[in-house]
């Protein structure tokens, strides 16, 4: 038998392990130990799913729904989801237009891997989500990050323009953010299409907070542009956070049907097809009551409200209030100052392993001196971390 280590591909060793992920795994080892941990680091509602979306996952076995679907999703499913486009933003889009991937995830990455060759710009706003410039890597494309912070965190249209080039290809928007919870105001997102279309790219609009804005903001979608402006978007959804169904895995893309077909083909070869019971379940999330979401949506609005000021009433911090997501994401330079950190993920490092607080550093957003903190979890634990941060700020300072 040979001995010859496992040398993995030039691809794989590329990509990292999401910095997100990681954190998680450590506080599941700390929690092991017996470790009292307060998790603000998870983008995961700390809500049940529905009763009635589990009833019809429950419904599907007992009807004995558990083979192979098409590989783009059930067309109950598909039709749902363009349903629920056309009651919420007025849009029509056919089944033909709509894929079913595994989560939002899943659909942000077949979408670029269908479109981006070796070289390829895609430009993304800075701070981002964590998987953005990994999947742009391993399709070997090149991000330009387009740095948000002098526009508190808000893309705008000019910003765009100034950084495409002939080689740019793709513009990624995400609104609401994950980080921030910034959220792009209708005209100038508008704006920001015009100019993609103007200079022939494609836009992938990552919507999978788009039920969460706080009043007096309102949900707004690429699905609301004219005709002529959807057929260079792809919208990338997900039911993960809308209806609590993380773990569930399911989202899909809606858009133009010659990338759709794509992502379709790249499903065909990767997953086959989301689980059969998920997407049954999936159809009457979109179908049936909309309740659970606006609860969900006081809930996280009532957390806000709490959290923001808290975190301004600590020295060295300084949190903007989100117009949507679930995340704060406060500059906390002069708390590092003041108690000798260097960088954000030593702050946060610190915080998890002697207070037992979960965050995430800015960095890994690709922008230090920031934390993100989650407010998916009880108003109680939520406190408790804050007064954590403060205890330790007493401590070092």
């Amino acid at each position: 038998m040979s001995s010859q280590a496992f040398i993995a591909s030039a691809r794989a060793r590329a990509t990292r392990l999401s910095s997100v992920a990681a954190i998680v795994a450590a506080a599941e080892k700390l929690r092991a130990q017996g470790v009292n941990v307060i998790d603000l680091g998870a983008g995961e509602p700390d809500f049940p799913t529905p009763e009635n979306i589990k009833d019809a996952a429950k419904r599907a076995l007992d009807e004995n729904f558990t083979r192979y679907t098409a590989a783009s999703g059930i067309i109950a499913l598909k039709e749902a989801i363009c349903a629920r486009a056309a009651t919420d933003f007025g849009a029509e889009f056919s089944p033909s237009q709509c894929s079913v991937t595994v989560g939002g995830k899943h659909a942000i990455f077949n979408a670029v891997v269908s479109l981006i060759d070796p070289g390829d710009e895609v430009l993304v706003e800075r701070p981002c989500w964590v998987s953005f410039p990994e999947i742009i890597n391993f399709a070997e494309g090149r991000m330009v990050p387009l740095d948000t912070e002098g526009t508190d965190f808000h893309l705008t249209a000019d910003q765009v323009r100034d950084a495409i080039t002939p080689r740019t290809k793709l513009l990624i928007v995400n609104s609401p953010s994950n980080p921030t919870g910034r959220v792009i105001a209708a005209p100038e997102f508008r704006k920001i299409i015009e100019v993609a279309a103007e200079h022939g790219l494609w836009v992938i609009s990552d919507e999978c907070y788009v039920q969460f804005v706080y009043p007096p903001g309102k949900p707004n979608s690429a699905a609301t542009l004219p005709p002529e402006l959807r057929e260079r978007v792809l919208i990338a959804g997900s039911l993960s956070k809308t209806y609590a169904m993380t773990g569930w895995r399911i989202g899909f893309v809606l858009g133009p049907e010659a990338w759709v077909t794509e992502v379709t083909k790249i499903n065909s070869q990767s997953t086959s097809n989301v689980n059969s019971i998920t997407q049954r379940a999936a159809v009457a999330a979109l179908t049936e009551s909309q309740e659970s979401v606006a609860k969900m949506l006081a809930e996280y609005t009532r957390r806000r409200d709490w959290l923001v000021p808290a975190l301004n009433a600590i020295p060295g911090v300084s949190c903007g209030a989100p117009e949507g997501a679930f995340y704060g994401f406060p500059n906390v330079r002069g708390l590092m100052q003041e108690c000798g950190f260097e960088t954000s993920k030593q702050l946060a490092d610190t915080l998890l392993y002697d207070y037992g607080v979960v965050l995430t550093g800015g960095s890994a957003f690709g922008i230090d001196g920031y934390l993100r903190l989650s407010y998916a979890n009880s108003l109680e634990a939520i406190q408790e971390a804050v007064s954590r941060i403060g205890r330790m700020r007493q401590e070092r300072s």
